[in-house]
């Protein structure tokens, strides 16, 4: 199943965020690669980044969870807000998956 995860950083973030980011980035590529089907910055109207946006494979909520708290953001204490939610893709591309 698909889990969408979205996570807000905390006021003053960016730093942190550029910091830890060669590990996040090292994280889902070399260990979870293959479990994570697309993510990235959530982005304000200046195009800075301000949170993340996730979409993982995972067998129920709580590995989901577990494999984004292991993500080093989350570590680093970079975000004030996570949403994590089973997700269903219907279109794909423009085209309708169902």
């Amino acid at each position: 199943m698909k889990f969408i995860l979205i996570a807000h950083d905390k006021e003053g973030g960016l730093e942190t965020r550029k910091a830890t980011r060669p590990a996040h980035l090292a994280y889902w590529q070399a260990e979870n690669g293959p479990r994570l089907a697309y993510g990235g910055p959530l982005l304000s109207a200046e195009g800075k980044p301000f949170g993340s946006m996730l979409v993982l494979e995972a067998n129920s909520e709580e590995e989901a969870r577990a494999l984004f708290e292991a993500d080093p953001y989350v570590a680093a204490g970079l975000f004030e807000l996570v949403s994590i939610s089973g997700f269903r893709t219907v279109f794909l591309n423009g085209a309708l998956t169902e």
